[in-house]
């Protein structure tokens, strides 16, 4: 018999493989493997992302968590195409659980196309299947198989299907939650470096936690700050002792929650001669209902006022209706240029670079360079940063 009775200890450890697996902390294929040898079955597949069907000049693939005979345990999550709109399990009552005699006889199944020319190619014959409703809405698909050779899955295996069902859920929900979160983080992060805003996460020890790729210029630069042993310091021994005592201010205060939402701020000096780098640190808001301040952490901004900006060229020319021309001169000027030296760097004459000047102040209605800096370092062209190559300027 293929039926599957866990006792508690198995049941148990196979339900928090789900967590487990959802959080990040082991791969999808742990939990699978333990339900391919719980259904004696050949096959187990999670499919994530359903594919877009093939056009003529693409083809999304889906995304397929997959373990069974013949495959690698580094095969296991694989981005691959498959025939969705021919299986019989396409369209069905989701939270469902099917077997093949739910939909057909074993003469329609035998003559379908795609157990002719999918399913048997691997051997594939007895299949349980269900399509799991996650919050966002969508289904995503989760199949056990079994060969020919083997029997169909009986009425205690799909009974322990159902068992199992509300706890994969559960964890699919929170992987797609963690994975939502992470790429909103990751979002908010690239729009702060492009402001060029360097952002850290520190402990109470200085120890950098986690840094985004304006921070790793920064302090590969070694003009401000540097990271020794692990742990953020300035660069001028007067400026590193002021940090420092900024850092314990701010943990220190962690128990009063209206001083602990204040940031605090200090200037740094640069070897370079630049201009100062301005850092402001706050402690990062905690929603546990732990008393201990051993888990907590707190965000540096550091912002570099002689930084350029990398903004859009494309971008800027839509927000304010300029020319090519006209973009690349106002956006040398945002970057700090005089007009002659704007001139120069853009290879044109000075007169042609006035001339630009005055058909900018037409079109934005603005009448000095010190207006128009502003306005284009307020803008969202900044958000989009040049990724185009540089239109040729005219001279």
């Amino acid at each position: 018999m293929a039926d599957f009775t866990p006792d508690f200890s198995q049941y148990n450890s196979l339900i928090g493989l789900f967590y487990e697996a959802a959080q990040g902390q082991v791969g999808w294929e742990k939990p699978l493997s333990i339900l391919r040898e719980a259904f004696s079955a050949n096959f187990v597949i999670l499919i994530l992302k359903k594919p877009s069907k093939p056009t003529k000049n693409s083809e999304k693939l889906g995304l397929m968590i997959a373990v069974g005979e013949g495959m690698d345990t580094e095969d296991a999550v694989q981005y691959r195409p498959y025939i969705y709109h021919l299986t019989p399990f396409s369209d069905r009552e989701p939270d469902r659980i099917y077997t093949i005699t739910d939909l057909m006889s074993e003469k329609e199944w035998r003559e379908s196309d795609y157990r002719i020319h999918w399913c048997a190619q691997s051997d594939v014959f007895h299949v349980m299947s269900v399509d799991i409703t996650v919050g966002n809405g969508e289904t995503l698909r989760f199949r056990i198989t079994r060969p020919e050779s083997a029997e169909d899955f009986s009425d205690q295996d799909r009974t322990f299907c159902e068992l199992i069902l509300p706890h994969l859920r559960r964890a699919l929900n929170i992987n797609n939650q963690i994975i939502h979160n992470q790429s909103l983080r990751n979002l908010y992060s690239q729009a702060i470096s492009r402001l060029s805003i360097a952002t850290l996460i520190i402990d109470r020890k200085s120890n950098i936690v986690e840094q985004n790729l304006f921070s790793s210029h920064i302090l590969e630069s070694g003009d401000g700050f540097k990271v020794v042993a692990g742990r953020l310091e300035a660069y001028y021994p007067s400026d590193n002792k002021a940090l420092k005592i900024l850092i314990k201010e701010v943990f220190d205060r962690t128990g009063d929650r209206l001083k602990s939402s204040l940031p605090l701020a200090m200037s740094v000096s640069r070897p370079s001669g630049e201009v100062n780098l301005g850092l402001v640190i706050e402690m990062i808001p905690r929603f546990d209902i732990s008393d201990h301040n051993n888990n907590s952490y707190a965000v540096v901004y550091i912002r570099d006022s002689a930084g350029t900006s990398k903004a859009s060229s494309d971008i800027a020319k839509k927000l304010f209706g300029l020319t090519p021309s006209e973009t690349a001169l106002s956006l040398q000027l945002a970057n700090g240029l005089s007009l002659e030296e704007a001139a120069t760097s853009l290879g044109i004459r000075r007169n042609t670079a006035r001339a630009h000047l005055r058909s900018i102040f037409s079109k934005t209605g603005i009448k000095r360079q010190s207006d128009l800096v502003r306005i284009f370092l307020n803008s969202v062209a900044a958000l989009a940063q040049q990724t185009e190559k540089p239109e040729p300027v005219e001279a």
